[in-house]
This record gives C-alpha cells, sequence and structure tokens, in this order.
C-alpha cells in the first residue's frame, strides 16, 4: 500500500514507532517532513491527540490552516522523534513533557519510574512553509535552521545583510557579482549564524548575529565559480571578529536537502571523548511522515553537503 493510500485509510489505532539506538558521541540525527505530503485529515487529527492541551491549544490559535498544520506538524515531529529513542522501556510520544531553559529554549523533562538518570537528549526544531526538521544529538547542544532555496531577500540583499551580519561577512557577499549567488550565499550564512545561536540556546537578543562573524578556513577553501561556498570548507566562529581570534569549539554541517532547501546544523564537539572530540560529525538524515514512513536518505541526492567537517 503507497503512502497516499495508507493515509486515506489511516486506523484510529497508531502503529508503535519503530524504535532507534541513541544517537553515538560524535553523532547527529536529522529527521524532516514535507507539509505538502501529509494529506489525510484522519492522520492529523492522530497527529493533534499526541499534544499537550496547552500545545493544542497554541496550534489553534494560528491563524489559517496551513500554518495550524505546520504547527501540529512541528510539535509532533518533536513528540515523535524523540520517542523513537527508548531506552529502558517504551516512550509514548503523548507523554514526552517538555521544560524550557532560563532563555526559552525547550528540552525534554524526562521522568524516570526507577529514578535514574536518562542520556541527556537535547533536540531543536526548524520550519519554513516547505519543510519542517528537528535534529537530535546526546550530551551536546544542537542548533538547527532551514531555509528555503528560493527564500526573497527584502529589498536589497547587502543592505539586508548590513543590518544583521558582520563587517567581515557584508565584505564577502559585496565581493560576488552575481546577484543570484550572492543572495544564495547570505541564506547560507543565515543558516549558520541562526544554528548557531539555537545551539548556544541564548536567543537572538543575547547573541545578536553582528556580533559574530562565520568564517571558512581558508586552507580548505576550493576556487569555485561565482566564489560560492565550498564543499570541503571548514566552518568556524569568530566572536571578536579578529582573524586571530578562533572558536573551533563547535562542529558545523551546510547541507542542501530536498533540492529545494538549505540546512544547517551546529553541535558543540563533545570533549568528554579525548582526541575524538576534532573527528567529523557523523550524520544521519532521515524524511518521514511519522507513523506512515520513515526513509533514510544519507547519501542519496536528497542530501547534498555544501560546507563543515562531517561524514554521512
Amino acid at each position: 500500500m503507497n503512502v497516499r493510500c495508507f493515509q486515506r485509510h489511516f486506523s484510529a489505532a497508531l502503529p508503535p514507532l519503530v524504535p532507534l539506538q541513541l544517537p553515538s558521541p560524535k553523532e547527529t540525527h536529522l529527521w524532516y517532513i514535507l507539509p505538502d505530503e501529509v494529506k489525510s485529515l484522519a492522520l492529523l487529527k492522530q497527529y493533534s491527540e499526541l499534544l499537550s492541551p496547552c500545545e493544542r491549544e497554541n496550534v489553534n490559535r494560528m491563524g489559517g490552516d496551513q500554518l495550524k498544520k505546520r504547527a501540529l506538524l512541528a510539535r509532533t515531529l518533536v513528540r515523535t522523534t524523540i520517542a523513537r529513542y527508548q531506552t529502558n522501556c517504551e516512550i509514548n510520544p503523548r507523554s514526552l513533557k517538555f521544560r524550557k531553559n532560563v532563555y526559552g529554549k525547550p528540552e525534554v523533562e524526562w521522568q524516570t519510574e526507577d529514578n535514574s538518570s536518562p542520556p541527556l537528549l537535547h533536540f531543536n526544531i526548524s520550519h519554513t512553509s516547505s519543510m519542517i526538521a528537528c535534529g537530535v544529538t546526546v550530551n551536546v547542544p544542537i542548533g538547527i535552521d532551514v531555509e528555503e532555496k528560493q527564500r526573497r531577500i527584502k529589498n536589497n540583499v547587502i543592505a539586508f545583510a548590513r543590518r544583521y551580519f558582520s563587517p567581515c561577512e557584508v565584505e564577502l557577499l559585496t565581493a560576488i557579482s552575481d546577484p543570484e549567488i550572492q543572495r544564495q550565499e547570505f541564506i547560507k550564512l543565515w543558516t549558520l549564524k541562526e544554528a548557531y545561536v539555537k545551539a548556544l540556546g541564548k536567543g537572538f537578543s543575547a547573541v545578536p548575529f553582528k556580533t559574530f562573524t562565520i568564517r571558512f578556513r581558508p586552507k580548505a577553501l576550493r576556487s569555485l565559480p561565482g566564489n560560492s561556498v565550498s564543499e570541503t570548507s571548514e566552518i568556524i566562529i569568530d566572536s571578536s571578529d579578529d582573524p586571530s581570534n578562533l572558536t573551533n569549539n563547535w562542529q558545523f554541517a551546510l547541507l542542501e536537502v530536498a533540492g529545494c532547501h538549505y540546512a544547517s546544523i551546529c553541535t558543540e564537539k563533545d570533549e568528554s571523548i579525548g582526541g575524538e572530540a576534532t573527528m567529523p560529525m557523523k550524520l544521519m538524515v532521515r524524511k518521514t511522515i511519522p507513523f506512515v514512513e520513515d526513509v533514510c536518505v544519507s547519501g542519496t541526492d536528497a542530501v547534498v553537503t555544501l560546507g563543515g567537517i562531517f561524514e554521512q
């Protein structure tokens, strides 16, 4: 039975989620949904029943059916993704509870019957009108951002960049002569900066984009047409705009996903694994319609490496 047929005949009883092992210390899992592929009203109703009363209220407050649908899918993706990583017993997505840190970043509030300490699972979510994504790591913070490749920039790209980006980043964009490549490089930089701020967990107001620079390690760059970001570039944070003071405590992956989105992932390097902290991030990417279809797309044309140091 194909996915559309399954969705039309979706029964009242949800099938069990396929359990997965927790990511390894240097591993990142990325899950995504394409909202346009979720068409069954019965399935959406089932998703709604997984949410807490507060989450349902927040979804219903959204203006317009499409906004409500995307908000519902976002909360469903978080709950079903986390529930897959079972430890001692099966986790019902409906039973998960969340709290926010002092800066408002959501975290899982684990409740164990035997008072054992659950693994420190970190997650982060991002969405556009056409994609919703959730990243998962263990023991290290994660931030992700997805943007549509065709996202239009209001007014002039450089004028917009001057409002948010560091002088070094503005200079990099200004040097690009092709307007279309300039727009796309702006979006890539935006996703990288957004992912970093979200990984810090402090919010945009605490870490404005202008206070740090995304740099690409020069020795890793290749000459590409139009000055675009190299596939082999290592991405580094410079918090003082001083080229001699680079921070490499963070790992980045810059991807093209599903042919129409840029996605950036930022994770802190895990010092607990010693020398392996400098090893590449191992990345697993899955496309999903929860309870209907899960497809591993790592290593396929659906996931294209644009930058960062990692392996699939």
